[in-house]
């Protein structure tokens, strides 16, 4: 079983030692890892291992029954004994980048919860764009317009942004009604691990988010598409760094 170490709020976490616990060709599994797996939308961390006498690159991170598997690559010197104090680097500047979008994309969600009654159906992260898939909704050009410069207004704000492990119980009182697909989470996950934005938006979470909004940058709503019956998918990009 491997520990996710960046949980509840150690997101921010780039380098730290580990133990093998197995490693193959293909892959190597820690006792516990600062890495970000794939999942909810947001997209794996990269990296690399280092142990005494070899390295690899990290390509892709996957959860396997309770595991964490660091999917390798271009591995230099001999595969690492279970046992062996490993060192990893988390790519620092796609961590953080992927930290921005997703607590840009929270707070575009929670603006348009608000703002259009509509739900957040799906979303997915990438390092250069990310999108959002809302219903009920049927936004034009000025819809676009006010969500964006109501997204940028929150983020101005400079929020702080908390990452807690909350009772389950209270997560479902505290967070409102669309705004994320709690029944799709497992009954027997609990405690839930939640990211507040101070004062604006409650959700349940796993994935990687910044400190604060005012360190998010501006966001720039690039496109819109029909994904169907009252299902909008709105396409958004971060324009300052």
């Amino acid at each position: 079983m491997t520990e996710l170490l960046y949980l509840p709020d150690a997101d921010g976490v780039t380098e730290f030692e580990a133990t093998v616990t197995e490693a193959t060709e293909e892959y190597v599994v820690l006792d516990g890892t600062y890495f970000y797996p794939e999942g909810g939308g947001q997209p794996a961390d990269r990296g690399r291992l280092a142990w005494p006498d070899g390295e690899a690159r990290v390509v892709d991170i996957r959860k396997s029954h309770g595991d964490v598997r660091h999917a390798v690559a271009d591995i230099e010197g001999p595969l690492p004994e279970p046992g062996t104090t490993v060192t990893g680097h988390v790519d620092a500047e796609r961590r953080d980048r992927l930290r921005r979008m997703h607590t840009a994309q929270h707070v575009l969600s929670r603006v348009v919860l608000d703002e259009y009654g509509a739900s957040t159906a799906g979303n997915q992260i990438h390092t250069d764009r990310s999108r959002i898939d809302f219903e009920p909704a049927d936004f034009d050009e000025a819809d676009l317009a006010t969500i964006e410069r109501m997204t940028n207004a929150v983020i101005d704000r400079d929020l702080p942004v908390t990452k807690t492990e909350r009772p389950r119980e209270r997560v479902e009182a505290a967070t409102p009604e669309g705004r994320t697909q709690l029944d799709l989470i497992p009954d027997h996950v609990d405690p839930l691990r939640v990211v507040e934005i101070n004062t604006f938006d409650t959700c349940p979470c796993g994935g990687t988010h910044a400190d604060r909004t005012g360190e998010v940058g501006t966001v720039e709503v690039t496109d819109r598409t029909s994904k169907g019956a009252d299902v909008e998918r709105v396409t958004f990009e971060l324009v300052t760094e």
